[in-house]
């Protein structure tokens, strides 16, 4: 209470808070004890769209607000609309004039809060909902806050975050609040740890109203082992009609879910660790992996094995191999060699020919002088008969 006298008229100045539907009296301070009284009240508040003067004959806001035989102002029910400035302005017997300001507020303290949807278990390393705490019918809103083991949980973005919401009754304009709680629990960590919630109210200074605790039990997820994928015939390579089983194999207890792709898109089929392709054809052909999912792991792929069709005769790739078009390289590049290595013997005996027709050539005229050189010593004509024609001769 502050009192005030300025120019010899003294003033009051006071902070009221009232509960939402209780009765409330402001008095008028200076006011004379009998009637008839000197004194008015103003009031500026959420009812009003300007100042309001209410007299000790009473009127229209008697419902609302009406001036008591000793000059206090009652209210009956104190609604949100109340909140606001009161006045009192007396004056006594003697002709001493005396002020009075009220500035009141108007508060609704809600029922306890409560955890809805509580979790009975949290996944250490990765974000859990641990519940959402709800207050009701409170005015002012007021706030909620989430404890760990005692003590208050700041979100960080991180391994806590807080995801609020305030919702205002048209009515009646209590206030309701939510607020879920995420958590991130490390590794190695308390292995159930209490979590609660407790509401506090702006004002009046009271104490926080506190939730039910929780306690979610934390487990370690195992690493998942490898998952294996196995194919029947080995290597994935079939003739065409033929059938391929590909079986996908996990150590992990409770077998989890699996699911199969084929070139990276997920197969519309029932989850099953069997596939099995009868009377193999050309659309059947691809990349297929299987996908093993625990709720305690997460997803996991197999490697990926390819499934082709090979002709009649034609033997398939090397059993265990994953990928096919390596032989088909393999054997493209040998054609190619052998293909060059042709060419080059080829060429090499069209040289030789070349060669030995030059010597033969050569060698003909050097022979041919040598039989000239032993004819003329020995004086023979070339011809035996044109020796003789020569010899008879006139």
């Amino acid at each position: 209470v502050l009192v005030l006298s300025l120019w010899g008229v003294a003033v009051s100045d006071q902070n009221i808070t009232a509960r939402i539907g209780k009765p409330l009296v402001l008095n008028c301070k200076g006011a004379p004890k009998k009637p008839p009284q000197q004194l008015e009240w103003k009031l500026n508040t959420g009812r009003t769209e300007a100042w309001k003067v209410l007299t000790p004959q009473g009127g229209p806001w008697d419902s609302v607000a009406r001036v008591l035989p000793n000059g206090s102002l009652l209210l009956p029910a104190v609604g949100i609309q109340d909140e606001g400035t009161f006045r009192c302005r007396a004056t006594s017997r003697n002709g001493k004039e005396t002020k009075s300001n009220y500035r009141v507020q108007v508060y609704q303290i809600p029922g306890k809060p409560d955890i809805v949807d509580p979790a009975s278990e949290l996944m250490a390393g990765v974000p859990n909902k641990v519940g959402t705490c709800v207050s009701e019918g409170g005015y002012p809103a007021g706030t909620l806050s989430w404890h760990l083991d005692g003590k208050t949980l700041i979100p960080d973005g991180k391994g806590v975050s807080v995801k609020e919401e305030t919702r205002r009754h048209p009515e009646t304009g209590l206030f309701t609040l939510h607020s879920e709680l995420m958590v991130t629990p490390a590794r190695g960590g308390a292995p159930q740890p209490t979590f609660s919630c407790s509401f506090s109210p702006s004002f009046p200074r009271r104490r926080a109203l506190h939730t039910a605790p929780i306690r979610p039990s934390v487990w370690e997820p195992v690493p998942l082992e490898e998952v294996q994928l196995v194919v029947e015939p080995a290597g994935g390579a079939v003739p065409p009609g033929g059938t391929v089983t590909l079986t996908c194999e996990t150590s992990v207890q409770p077998p989890p879910q699996i699911h199969w792709t084929k070139d990276g898109t997920p197969l519309p089929l029932s989850p099953s660790p069997v596939l099995l392709l009868p009377e193999v054809g050309p659309e059947d052909q691809g990349t297929y992996s299987c996908v093993a999912t625990h709720p305690s792991h997460g997803p996991q792929k197999s490697r990926a094995i390819s499934i082709s069709i090979i002709e009649t005769g034609e033997e398939g790739p090397a059993a265990g191999s994953v990928e096919g078009p390596g032989l088909g390289t393999l054997a493209l590049a040998l054609g190619i060699l052998g293909g060059l290595g042709t060419a080059a013997l080829l060429v090499g005996v069209i040289m030789w020919h070349r060669r030995q027709r030059r010597g033969q050539e050569r060698k003909a005229p050097e022979n041919q002088e040598e039989d000239e050189e032993e004819r003329a010593e020995l004086n023979q004509p070339e011809d035996p008969e044109a020796a003789e024609s020569s010899a008879g001769a006139p």
